[in-house]
């Protein structure tokens, strides 16, 4: 299993985590097994985002004697309510809930404190503004959770929240389709039908946005419906009228900038072990470039994707990282220090590029590559 950093967090999560679907309704025992095979296999990280207090304490039961070998992403604003979930924002019941979920974990600290469910920016700046907020930063300062986290499907306010300095990760849904659709105050809009019946090109600027703006201020993101919800593996489901392997979904979204895990949304062991098989795969099953270009109602021309279909350079240059860079800097009004460290100890830098073309040939979206070598050079100098 690979580990990545958590943004600045200083957290290391496992490429491959969970989320808590494949707990629900599943016996104490079975619970175990999934946290079994969790350990076994080095996945770390745990989203729940479930109030389910059978759920919650049949996991804590399976935690017991080995709590801080996980991550746990520990939502605010869930709770249990008449049987069912509820999603809230009166302080109260947020106290009440998180408290009964740290009780059922059998923990005293979780490492991420996630406020629930933000789809727009008025809201997002009603939880800032409000007594959430001030519970979650007063949690932190007590350590009992190590760093603030906000769930949200819409760009426009994840970003508001993220430049507003309270965020330390972010939860957002990423995938090849999702990432092409406008940012909206509704969830559904991601996955309803009539959206993607006329072409679509390229992705969404928001969304890229956003993606590069953590990448530069530290903003960790874990990744929930990598799969669609199943729809993208099915070609008759699938948005973009064409299914993907799940390998190539997961590497989509870990490839996204400020990406350090996916968390899957297995309901068996098997899905779990297949989501797993990810980390011993053959480059050619993760590689989703010749997918995603073939893909007949979609498009990404011109847009690099960072699929590396570009390497080896005959100059040894590190096309697809140095474009990366690139992107992150443009729109800023300087360079970011960080970023032009990561370009600096760069083996060979965009300067060095002789405009052979052979990338450019190799790339599945005719991404203008010299071009893009010519800039960054141009930017942080030869």
């Amino acid at each position: 299993m690979i580990y990545r950093e958590l943004g600045n967090t200083r957290i290391k999560v496992s490429e491959i985590g969970i989320g808590c679907e494949g707990f629900i309704d599943k016996t104490a025992d079975q619970v175990r097994e999934f946290v079994d095979l969790m350990e076994q296999e080095g996945v770390n990280c745990i989203d729940l985002y479930s109030p389910n207090p059978v759920f919650r304490s049949s996991l804590g039961a399976a935690l017991a004697g080995r709590r801080e070998k996980f991550v746990l992403q520990a939502h605010l604003c869930t709770i249990w309510k008449d049987g069912q979930y509820k999603r809230t924002r009166d302080i109260e019941e947020v106290k009440e809930g998180f408290a009964d979920q740290l009780k059922r974990l059998g923990t005293d600290y979780v490492e991420i404190g996630m406020i629930h469910y933000v789809d727009s920016v008025d809201e997002w700046r009603n939880v800032a503004d409000g007594p959430v907020m001030q519970y979650a930063r007063m949690l932190k300062e007590e350590g009992v959770i190590k760093s603030i986290g906000l769930s949200s499907h819409n760009p426009e306010a994840a970003l508001e929240a993220i430049r507003g300095g309270n965020i330390d990760v972010l939860m957002f849904s990423i995938n090849p389709c999702y990432d092409l659709m406008p940012a909206s105050e509704d969830v559904e809009e991601l996955w309803n039908e009539k959206n993607y019946e006329k072409p679509l090109l390229n992705m969404e600027p928001a969304r890229q946005e956003l993606y590069e703006e953590c990448q530069r201020r530290g903003i960790g993101i874990t990744v929930m419906k990598a799969f669609g919800g199943g729809d993208l593996l099915d070609g008759e489901l699938s948005p973009a009228g064409k299914a993907l392997n799940a390998f190539q979904c997961l590497s989509y979204a870990l490839t996204r900038p400020a990406v350090a895990t996916v968390l899957s949304g297995a309901r068996s062991l098997q899905e779990l072990k297949s989501d797993i098989a990810y980390e011993s795969a053959k480059e050619e099953e993760r590689d989703y470039a010749p997918a995603l270009a073939a893909f007949p109602k979609i498009s990404w021309a011109g847009h690099c994707m960072y699929c590396g279909h570009c390497a080896p350079c005959p100059k040894g240059i590190d096309v697809a990282m140095v474009t990366k860079l690139l992107n992150l800097a443009v729109a800023q009004d300087g360079i970011p220090e960080t970023i032009r460290e990561h370009y600096a100890v760069l083996s060979h830098t965009a300067g060095e590029c002789a405009a052979c073309g052979v990338c450019e040939k190799r790339c599945p979206f005719q991404v203008k590559i010299a071009l893009n070598m010519k800039k960054a050079a141009e930017l942080f100098g030869k």
